[in-house]
């Protein structure tokens, strides 16, 4: 599922839709980083946030969810700081394999 992700166009956001970013984003800005402490070059939120929309969006694997975030990048820099871009394949992938999910779990069921 590496193609088929339109691009979407950047509109301005109605006051429930930046409720909502913001309640998404609170939400995970919680999950402990399992990342050496060094300066990152990509956020935690940033990549959970992609992930989790893209398999929502029908992504079955981590090349699906880079290109699911550089389909939608210009929309999701309206709600993600994205310092440096979409993070690669292999980053979605190492990241995520290092997350701690029982520990973390709370974080998407509350």
């Amino acid at each position: 599922m590496s193609k088929g992700f339109a691009p979407s166009v950047a509109s301005a956001p109605s006051a429930t839709a930046q409720k909502l970013r913001q309640s998404f984003i609170e939400r995970f800005e919680a999950l402990e980083d399992p990342r050496v402490k060094r300066q990152p070059e990509h956020l935690l939120v940033d990549i959970v946030a992609i992930a989790i929309l893209a398999v929502l969006s029908g992504a079955n694997d981590m090349v699906a969810v880079a290109t699911y975030g550089k389909a939608k990048q210009s929309w999701l820099e309206t709600f993600l700081a994205l310092p440096n871009g979409i993070p690669s394949h292999d980053t979605f992938s190492r990241v995520l394999a290092l997350v701690d999910h029982e520990r973390n779990h709370h974080h998407c069921r509350n």
